[in-house]
């Protein structure tokens, strides 16, 4: 359908899982795709795998140089950016919330948020200088909820979607949408801990009404509604994805 044709995006943390389906999706629907991660040659795995529309361009968004960096190289490659994806995070912290340590807490800033800012501040002039953009951030249900023995993710989710919320009330008259996602558990590396365990799994699913586990596809199809012109009237708003985990 080409939802997406002639628009550029950044998806960050796109070498498997949520940013992976995303970069896909996008490219389906015409998006020339700029996939980041740490790895290079895994990020050329991927970008092989998805075709000709995608390219894989290192970097660690823990590093304000290599953020500037690939801000930069795809505007200059590109001739701008039109959709910011925010995807990228880590958990090193699971576990009873006395037990979290300060380089831990650092380290979740670092990587939760810092590069959420970082590249929202990167992106948005250009996208207010062309009068639109859409930037979606990949929170997480725990951001509403508290996730058990996770404070630091939670923290950060919860941070981020206040960020995406105070980003669209200022950026929203100057034609930038910011909109966030919260995904309940989807089957990634980021959340094995909580779904290749069966019992925690088992948990997990006692009570939510719908009784499968969540895949990226299905997160990626959200985001490209947020993407697309389809959304246009829709910022600051965050979409919760959980199979009804949340109402129970």
């Amino acid at each position: 359908m080409n939802l997406l044709e002639n628009r550029v995006a950044i998806v960050t943390g796109a070498s498997r899982g949520i940013g992976e389906a995303i970069a896909r999706v996008f490219a389906r629907e015409g998006a020339r795709v700029v996939i980041c991660g740490r790895k290079q040659e895994t990020l050329d795995q991927v970008a092989a795998r998805l075709g000709a529309n995608v390219t894989p361009a290192a970097c660690h968004v823990g590093d304000a140089a290599q953020i500037r960096g690939l801000v930069e190289r795809t505007a200059r490659d590109f001739g701008g950016i039109d959709i910011l994806v925010n995807n990228a995070a880590t958990n090193v912290q699971q576990g009873p919330c006395l037990d979290a340590t300060e380089s831990q807490f650092d380290k979740m800033i670092e990587v939760n948020l810092k590069s959420a800012f970082r590249l929202v501040q990167g992106v948005a002039p250009s996208m207010i200088e062309r009068g639109r953009g859409s930037i979606i951030n990949i929170a997480s249900v725990a951001g509403i909820k508290p996730q058990f023995e996770s404070i630091l993710y939670s923290m950060t989710k919860a941070a981020l979607i206040m960020m995406t919320k105070s980003y669209a009330l200022e950026l929203g008259p100057k034609g930038v949408r910011v909109n966030a996602i919260a995904p309940g558990l989807v089957q990634t590396k980021l959340s094995e801990y909580f779904w290749k365990d069966e019992e925690r799994r088992k948990a997990a699913f006692k009570d939510q009404p719908v009784q499968h586990l969540g895949q990226p596809e299905e997160i990626a199809e959200i985001a490209l509604l947020l993407a697309s012109d389809r959304a246009s009237y829709m910022t600051g708003e965050v979409v919760v994805a959980d199979g009804g985990f949340l109402v129970t």
